[in-house]
């Protein structure tokens, strides 16, 4: 019981403020940490140490915050979704608002299917329906995908807006 405790108090304001990060919203923010450590402690044994346990919490936090957007119909906000598009794992990477508008100048810099799938992409669309809709090969949404990824975060970071885990 210790070590739940533990896990608890060393990882609860992060998880909270990465929740208020994505919520803007308090006391969702708490039920959301909340059940981010009960679904922790339900799939502690499911963890398999590829990431640290703050970017797994992270992890379970967002797809509690998706969830619940889902069941409330509530839309994301574009920003919110840009920054999570650009980071790998949410650890300490909290977006403003500057770095939100920063990426969406660089994207539009890119050529047009570039855009296209990185938009796509922010909007949750898979890359299989990606490569329908702009006839291309998956592999090749998945490629420009990552290119352009890439390509931000090296930009990003000069610019001090990102810090790599």
């Amino acid at each position: 019981m210790f070590e739940i405790e533990e896990l608890y108090m060393n990882y609860k304001d992060d998880v909270f403020y990465y929740l208020m990060s994505l919520t803007h919203d308090y006391a969702l923010s708490e039920d959301l940490l909340s059940e981010t450590f009960t679904s922790a402690i339900k799939g502690i044994t499911n963890f398999k140490g590829n990431s640290s346990i703050k970017t797994w919490l992270f992890s379970i936090a967002r797809n509690l915050w998706l969830l619940h957007l889902r069941n409330t119909k509530k839309s994301i906000e574009y920003n919110d979704m840009i920054g999570i598009y650009v980071t790998e794992t949410l650890e300490d990477n909290f977006f403003t608002k500057e770095a939100a508008e920063r990426i969406q100048e660089l994207i539009n810099t890119k050529d047009k299917r570039t855009q296209e799938v990185v938009r796509m992409r922010i909007d949750g669309i898979p890359y299989a329906d990606i490569a329908v809709r702009l006839t291309i090969s998956e592999s090749s949404a998945r490629v420009i995908d990552f290119r352009c990824k890439k390509w931000l975060k090296n930009i990003l970071y000069e610019e001090g807006l990102y810090e790599p885990t």
